[in-house]
């Protein structure tokens, strides 16, 4: 029988669930979240500790490309379960002393949660006991403008993000709801895309027959062109 505490510490919030709620304090104030984000995506994220090398390399490198995210309407929110003066004076030195990639003199911008408590950590299955009992494993939540859950991804502590995947999935999550379109394996921007399976035979017919804007292999496979310029046009405009 597991007690209440070992069913917080694996409680993990789904896909199509509602973001946990929470207030906390960061580097940038006070949040409450995720209703000070309503009308955003977020990619609400944890890191295992402040002052440790792939963390770093992490924010070093979501700082640099926070302005990309801004432009497809995406916010970052950063987490540990380290307290905020340790924050304040980790961000410092990675803006005075650390080069990473061609990349110094990077601030941080976006806000960094304290959870010395492991509360949000928790709420947000942040905490898996099988890789740390006292440190979050890096995980990444992406919440739409409503406050939902679209995707979670998670890596172990020794792995560093792969931030050409994170910017995708951002740039995909948004394309496929406003084009009402499936997306392939490895898609990108300029990529064909897949329409939904035919719900019916006639519904299939009529695709097969519609050569000129899709391609049907069969009835559950079809593709069309979405070129990107409609993509970006769609995603920038939010």
């Amino acid at each position: 029988m597991e007690t209440k505490q070992e069913q917080e510490v694996f409680s993990m919030p789904r896909i199509g669930d509602n973001a946990p709620e929470f207030k906390a304090v960061t580097t940038q104030g006070n949040i409450n979240f995720p209703g000070d984000y309503k009308g955003n995506w977020v990619i609400l994220f944890s890191h295992p500790a402040d002052f440790t090398p792939v963390c770093t390399s992490e924010f070093m490198t979501f700082a640099n490309l926070e302005q990309k995210f801004a432009e497809v309407n995406c916010k970052l929110v950063g987490l540990s379960v380290d307290g905020l003066y340790s924050h304040i004076a980790w961000l410092r030195t990675i803006k005075e002393k650390i080069e990473y990639k061609g990349m110094k003199n990077i601030e941080v911008k976006f806000p960094l949660i304290e959870d010395i408590t492991m509360e949000v950590a928790k709420k947000y299955g942040m905490i898996q006991p099988g890789e740390s009992n006292t440190k979050a494993v890096r995980a990444v939540f992406f919440i739409d403008p409503k406050g939902i859950i679209r995707a979670v991804i998670y890596y172990p502590l020794s792995l560093g993000r792969n931030f050409d995947e994170l910017y995708r999935v951002i740039v995909a999550l948004q394309a496929a709801d406003e084009f009402g379109v499936a997306l392939p394996a490895d898609w990108r921007p300029g990529d064909d895309v897949i329409v939904p399976t035919a719900g019916s035979c006639g519904v299939a017919k009529e695709r097969m027959e519609s050569k000129d804007e899709m391609h049907c292999y069969d009835w559950f496979f079809c593709t069309k062109k979405l070129p990107e310029a409609k993509i970006w046009d769609a995603v920038k405009k939010k």
